[in-house]
């Protein structure tokens, strides 16, 4: 078993509260759930309107495959009409057992 964890660091240029940052963060989050049937959740920068980081899971039995749906995911937010600006992303496989 494989499981592939990816963080990615959002910026949000035109957004000026954090209730207009948890409008876009969970547009982003209940979109790419059901797309790609993968777990998402906002882990850092709570506090901080312009910034949000998400973390991404998958698990499978070939790692290929979760790098595959980590990077579609990626693809999806980065190429999305979101009013965000991905900063930086990192994938990392983890074999498990």
């Amino acid at each position: 078993m494989h499981v592939g964890v990816c963080r990615i660091a959002l910026r949000l240029p035109e957004n000026l509260s954090l209730k207009g940052k948890r409008r876009v963060v969970k547009s982003i989050t209940t979109r790419v759930r059901s797309k790609f049937n993968v777990s998402v959740a906002e882990v850092d920068d709570q506090n901080l309107w312009q910034l949000a980081t998400l973390g991404i899971c998958c698990v499978s039995n070939d790692k290929r495959y979760s790098n595959e749906v980590l990077s579609k995911v990626v693809d999806f937010i980065n190429n999305g009409r979101f009013e965000v600006e991905m900063l930086n992303y990192e994938i990392e496989i983890l074999p498990v057992f």
